[in-house]
């Protein structure tokens, strides 16, 4: 053969030639998937593992952009939901079908058989007859049971969601890229935090309604809508598009401006996705219920429209404050939370010339003098003059190293914004109503580099907490416990949350006077940081293997519980007052009847000069024989000096415990001007103190 080559070598090397295009082909596909098509193969990543967990992150993550839009501009957040049932026949008109009769039945999974049929129709007659009877004969019947019906495998439910707010709205250029095109940007942010530091964020994953438009994609494929305006804008911005999964850009159906006459500013969000209400009805509604406990400054309004008009709902959880929290600041990394990786991220972006102004100017904590030092300990390959874009893989490793094992100051929780007790106490006291609430705001504390505040609240009785029952016991032990991590309610996977385990099992109730099988208790935690250490891949829980959050949490917990037993003790003391007070009430009518008829006896002998009293003792005399004394005025007199004992009591116990006794008064506020914008605010525990300018 010419050059030599056998044919058993030249088809070994075409079957190898072959194979290496394969690999490069397969190699080529994965490496240009796009970041939308990732997360359409893996959406139970954020949160749409089905129909009805998909409606509800829907409303989730549009809330939650609502309310940073929000916030971000210092306006009170005021957001509408509403959730709209689509029947078929109107999803089929939306996306251009005709309604179609079956021809062949059979072809259906839910095709039931003349046997079945006959069976079931048998089955009804009977129940109509044994009710019939019991009619006749005055028996009770009993609620007829629900008859199943066929559904088949392919028939879905659609659901409208919509969600408005007052935020600051979108630039019109922008809306088409911040829906269909940067989602790279976004998984960038998802895995290593912002481009150059560190922020407290509510979202789990960054992505919000970008989520929900490949959704509706995957399950509708029908476009969404976006209506959007900025402050002092003359325009609403009107924008239909959808998203090419596989290219990562968006699909523009229309984009155009209309006129603003009601000068509003926000943005109005609609998806038509595949949901199920039914499953997921009471996880939105306690969802959008903690959420207006931990944000008591917004106002919610949520509907549920259904085809069916008796099974609308509509729920409006209103503002009981203007007082809110600060805005988020972000931060650059502390060195002992960065990673190999996001140290070459930070080398490769940073815009800094030398190693030493790299180590001052790009992580907190780090001084000209220390980053000096640091460098010294690097090794003799470093000098602080050293061009920071020349360092090698290799020393950024040792780099790595240097920051795993030296020590530094721990980071300030300065650039966190916790709900505050007063906007928690607030919180708890408008949704549940309880008969006492105590609250507890910790200072900020560090794990693996990152600063964090828990704050909490124990409640006692009020409106919908439930009572420990038997079955309760069993899983909560009659604790109701709502969690939060930067200010957004975790509703699944609670048994596992530093939390619930902290409630359950480290916290003794009985020492602080609380029953647990009698008392209505609820327990209230948030949690925030610039890294929440969720667990799972839906991160709907904090792990319990964090031993700084773990104890901060029990020792927030416990310090409410303190606070609450001061208060019940004050109570059980209060309750045994009156039932002392009622038990010598109790006895008045038979002591005042014995007492008047020994002075009736003592007046007689006196009159009959039988016996001789002294002169005192003659004179109460004369004014029992004159009726002076009575044995009205003798009961009257005892009930007194029962008052009397029992105030004395009282307040002998009220110095005792250091609390003085003052008269009490009604305090009437005036309302604000809402117009009103010079004014300062002076934040305490249990209220804020507006001092107007």
């Amino acid at each position: 053969m010419a050059g030599g080559d056998s044919p058993a070598e030249t088809k070994k090397g075409s079957s190898k030639t072959s194979k290496n295009s394969k690999d490069s082909s397969k190699e080529s596909t994965l490496k240009q998937k796009s970041p939308a098509e990732f997360f359409a193969e893996n959406k139970n990543i954020a949160g749409f593992d089905n129909p009805g967990k998909s409606l509800y992150t829907t409303v989730r993550e549009l809330v939650e952009n609502a309310l940073d839009s929000s916030e971000s501009i210092s306006e009170l957040p005021e957001v509408e939901v509403t959730i709209e049932e689509i029947g078929k026949s109107k999803f089929n008109s939306m996306i251009g079908l005709i309604d179609r009769e079956r021809v062949d039945t059979k072809l259906y999974d839910d095709y039931e058989t003349d046997k079945a049929r006959e069976k079931r129709l048998v089955k009804e007659a009977r129940a109509s007859e044994i009710q019939a009877k019991n009619l006749a004969s005055g028996k009770k019947n009993k609620e007829p049971g629900v008859s199943k019906v066929l559904k088949a495998r392919g028939e879905a439910s659609y659901y409208k969601v919509t969600c408005k707010d007052n935020g600051k709205g979108m630039p019109h250029d922008d809306i088409p890229n911040m829906f269909g095109r940067d989602l790279r940007i976004v998984l960038l942010t998802v895995l290593s935090g912002t481009k150059y530091g560190l922020k407290q964020t509510r979202g789990k994953f960054g992505l919000g309604a970008k989520m929900a438009l490949i959704w509706s994609k995957m399950s509708t494929g029908l476009p969404i809508e976006i209506s959007s305006s900025m402050k002092s804008q003359n325009y609403v911005t009107f924008c239909r598009l959808d998203i090419d999964i596989h290219r990562n850009i968006p699909h523009i159906h229309l984009h155009e401006k209309k006129a603003n006459k009601e000068k509003w500013h926000g943005a109005e969000i609609q998806v038509v996705i595949e949901g199920n209400w039914t499953t997921y009805r009471s996880k939105i509604l306690h969802y959008m219920r903690q959420m207006a406990v931990i944000t008591p400054y917004a106002q919610f309004l949520f509907r549920f429209i259904s085809e069916t008009p008796e099974k609308n709902v509509t729920v409006k959880f209103t503002r009981r404050t203007d007082v809110m929290p600060p805005i988020p600041i972000e931060t650059k990394h502390h060195p002992s939370s960065v990673d190999l990786l996001l140290i070459k991220r930070l080398v490769t972006d940073t815009s800094k010339k030398t190693l030493l102004q790299f180590l001052q100017n790009e992580f907190v904590n780090i001084n000209k003098n220390l980053a000096a030092r640091l460098i010294g300990e690097m090794g003799p390959d470093f000098s602080p003059g050293m061009a920071v874009k020349s360092v090698t893989s290799q020393q950024m490793v040792r780099i790595h190293q240097l920051f795993r094992q030296a020590k530094f100051d721990d980071p300030s929780g300065d650039c966190l914004s916790p709900a505050g007790e007063y906007n928690l106490r607030l919180g708890i006291i408008k949704e549940l109503h309880p008969d006492m609430v105590a609250t507890h705001s910790g200072s900020a504390q560090v794990f693996e580099g990152h600063p964090f505040i828990v704050e909490a609240g124990v409640s006692v009785g009020g409106r919908d907490v439930k009572q420990a029952s038997h079955i309760l016991l069993l899983f909560i032990h009659g604790i109701n416990i709502f969690r939060f991590a930067n200010r957004i309610p975790l509703l699944f996977e609670q048994g596992g949350d530093v939390v619930t385990r902290t409630a359950l099992k480290r916290i003794n109730w009985n020492s602080y006077k609380i029953n647990q099988t009698q008392d209505k208790i609820g327990v209230f935690v948030s949690i925030v940081s610039t890294k929440i250490p969720f667990k799972g891949t839906g991160k709907e829980y904090i792990g319990d293997d964090i031993s700084e959050i773990a104890t901060a949490v029990k020792s927030a917990i416990q310090q409410c519980c303190i606070q609450l037993k001061s208060k019940i003790v004050k109570r059980l003391q209060a309750r045994e007052q009156q039932e002392r007070k009622r038990s010598l009430s109790r006895y008045i009518p038979d002591a005042t009847g014995a007492v008047y008829e020994v002075l009736k006896q003592m007046t007689e002998e006196h009159t009959k000069k039988r016996k001789r009293y002294k002169e005192e003792e003659t004179a109460m005399l004369e004014k029992v024989s004159k009726l002076i004394i009575t044995k009205e005025t003798l009961k009257e007199k005892l009930a007194e000096h029962v008052e009397q004992v029992d105030y004395e009591m009282a307040l002998e116990y009220a110095t005792q415990s250091g609390v003085s006794e003052e008269p009490k008064e009604n305090i009437y506020l005036q309302q604000l001007n809402p117009n009103h914008s010079n004014f300062i605010d002076l934040h305490s525990p249990t209220f804020v103190f507006r001092l107007i300018l």
